[in-house]
């Protein structure tokens, strides 16, 4: 993904001129309609490739575990191994091979989704279901990084602020349409299907519709006839701050992203309350970005992006301190609000911190946060295993957020001197 559309700050006119040079000074800005059926193209990839491909297997764990007798820490090392192929996936992605083939391999990325929930529904074993949730990962991380090149480098060239809203909040999207279709299980009583095996079929189904749909409206990527390769990355102080805050920022929220409806089960829960829990945190996550970026002018991007970590640490220990059944609801409300633009801004702010390098910014900061998504539920796994709930292990997750917006706060004055300094 070589380019990143941000929100603007205040007195940030000059990033805007810069933006619309990021493609070679001779990008051209596209029709508003045009624009519009690009940013619904990306919204829907996102959807597929992680509201479905990633983040369907939460919704689709507890019947799992059911079914195929999983425990925690299984289901953690499950979780865990989609996290090493999206880990590998952003690696691979920071390399120049894939230039001017985006869109092929954007579009092959989501075909591989759609066949790989597929695949979790003929899974037998535990390590049969770590292979298909690793090359799941490194799927979803191909159609991330390359389908948003395309999609967020036409909205820079535009200078639209409504395509990384809509973009991004594909994700949400995904989210939400991946709760209603566990809930509405619309092959429950097909013979000789499980419950959770109903689940991935249906989940297959809507992610190829979803691919064929975007494979209309996305657009080829647009490149610089003998464009020189990126500059090798420069490891500044603001960049390095921003890369381990969002490493252990994909470490704190993956576990209450993975767990969350687990957690919603717990008696007195309900499936209605599991429905809800995680309907409410797709909703909310498809439309955080576009809300949070009314709070930039006041608080500036950094800013804002620090304060969406210690919210969402709120968020994490309200989940697991409130009476059922509020605690798993207010907890995915707060969590959808808030991991998606933190996710959108860190990785923008990033961009901006690196802008001879911007492709290979993206690709360290995303395998920082892969890291951070491994380690994440092996821990919680193992933790909820040994203390039979979610609790301590999500407590560790909120504080570790806490910090992470702490330590931001502390660098605040550094990165934004840092990107004043490049004009930006």
């Amino acid at each position: 993904m070589s380019t990143h559309q941000r929100v603007p700050d205040r007195n940030d006119v000059r990033s805007g001129q810069a933006a619309a040079c990021d493609t070679g000074g001779r990008a051209r800005a596209v029709s508003s309609g045009r624009l519009a059926a690009i940013a619904i193209a990306g919204a829907v990839a996102m959807a597929v490739a992680m509201g479905f491909g990633r983040f369907s297997y939460t919704p689709i764990l507890p019947a799992m575990m059911a079914d195929a007798g999983l425990s925690p820490a299984h289901a953690g090392l499950i979780a865990s191994a989609n996290f090493v192929g999206y880990l590998a996936g952003a690696v691979l992605a920071a390399y120049g091979w894939a230039h001017g083939n985006e869109r092929r391999l954007g579009l092959a990325a989501l075909v591989a989704t759609a066949l790989l929930l597929a695949a979790m529904g003929l899974g037998t074993s535990v390590l049969a279901y770590c292979a298909i949730r690793f090359l799941a990962g490194l799927a979803s991380a191909f159609a991330m990084i390359f389908v948003s090149g395309i999609v967020l480098g036409q909205g820079l060239a535009s200078r639209s602020e409504l395509v990384p809203s809509v973009h991004f909040g594909g994700v949400g999207l995904g989210i939400a349409l991946s709760s209603v279709s566990v809930w509405a299980a619309p092959l429950d009583g097909v013979s000789g299907l499980s419950t959770s095996q109903g689940d991935w079929f249906t989940g297959a189904i809507i992610a190829l519709a979803g691919t064929a749909f975007v494979a209309i409206l996305l657009p080829a990527g647009h490149h610089v006839a003998g464009s020189r390769p990126e500059e090798p990355l420069i490891w500044t102080r603001p960049l390095k701050m921003m890369t381990l805050t969002y490493g252990f920022f994909g470490f704190g929220y993956v576990i209450t992203a993975t767990f969350l409806v687990s957690m919603a089960r717990n008696p007195g829960g309900g499936h209605g309350i599991e429905f809800l829990a995680w309907l409410l945190t797709g909703v909310s996550a498809a439309l955080s970005v576009h809300l949070w970026r009314y709070a930039v002018p006041r608080f500036g991007q950094v800013g804002v992006y620090a304060i969406g970590l210690m919210v969402e640490a709120v968020g994490l220990g309200l989940a697991v301190s409130l009476p059922l059944p509020f605690a798993p609801l207010v907890g995915g409300l707060m969590l959808g609000a808030t991991f998606i633009m933190i996710t959108a801004y860190g990785l923008q702010i990033g961009r901006r911190l690196a802008p001879e390098s911007p492709r290979r910014a993206l690709s360290f900061m995303t395998a920082a946060f892969g890291i951070g998504q491994i380690l994440g539920p092996l821990v919680a796994g193992w933790m909820a295993e040994r203390t039979g709930s979610f609790t301590l292990p999500t407590l560790v997750a909120a504080l570790v957020l806490l910090g992470c917006g702490g330590v931001v706060m502390l660098e605040l004055r550094g990165i934004k001197a840092a990107l004043a300094a490049r004009g930006l």
